[in-house]
């Protein structure tokens, strides 16, 4: 599949990047990238919910009631859940989310998604480009020029790019990542990928092992 690269102006070089058929051209399994997404959002969860139960809460520990025959609900001290202020039954505990998935599968719900993105014709190659110094005002050209102005975009390097990334990280539609940290959730969330000419090899190389 071929794929024309565009200079950051939003017009064709000229040139021409072939797009391996085995990342970008397979037939997607939505169920694949159903389960990574679903981790990776499992995983983002920090489980940190905490409510004090009967033993945590602060207060005296004093019998309140006889036991028998006062027709309510026996009660040992005020902490009783029974009770308003008193502890909570079976309340959230810390717990850790985290979920795992093999690696083989991990890359063929990359490669899934990719798949999708070059069937919908969302995928953009551009030219390298990089920055003297961070300036947003640069970065919103480059997205205003591609016809990307409020839409979700991820933009996908080679390498880190300080300059790049400080120049993009403001603007709320655009997410930049390198190829390597590439995850199936960013793919699918934006609405046009835009690689990096030198980033096609580098994502090829590590979806291909």
């Amino acid at each position: 599949m071929e794929v024309a690269v565009v200079n950051i102006q939003g017009k064709e070089t000229g040139r021409k990047v072939t797009l391996s058929e085995a990342v970008f051209g397979i037939e997607p399994n939505n169920h694949v990238i159903y389960l990574d997404v679903k981790r990776y959002l499992a995983n983002q969860r920090q489980g940190t919910h905490k409510a004090k139960e009967r033993n945590e809460v602060a207060g005296s520990t004093r019998k309140i009631k006889k036991q028998k025959g006062t027709g309510t609900a026996r009660a040992g001290s005020v902490k009783s859940p029974v009770f308003v202020g008193g502890g909570r039954i079976f309340g959230p505990r810390p717990k850790d989310y985290t979920q795992k998935l093999n690696k083989n599968v991990k890359r063929l719900a990359r490669r899934s998604a990719l798949s999708v993105k070059a069937q919908d014709k969302a995928i953009v190659v551009l030219e390298d480009f990089t920055f003297e110094a961070p300036k947003t005002k640069d970065f919103t050209a480059i997205v205003k020029s591609l016809g990307l102005e409020g839409k979700k975009s991820l933009f996908v390097l080679a390498d880190t790019n300080k300059n790049v990334y400080l120049s993009s990280r403001n603007i709320p539609s655009v997410n930049t990542v390198t190829a390597s940290e590439l995850n199936t959730y960013d793919i699918a969330n934006a609405k046009t990928v835009v690689l990096l000419e030198s980033s096609v090899e580098v994502i090829q190389s590590n979806l291909t092992k």
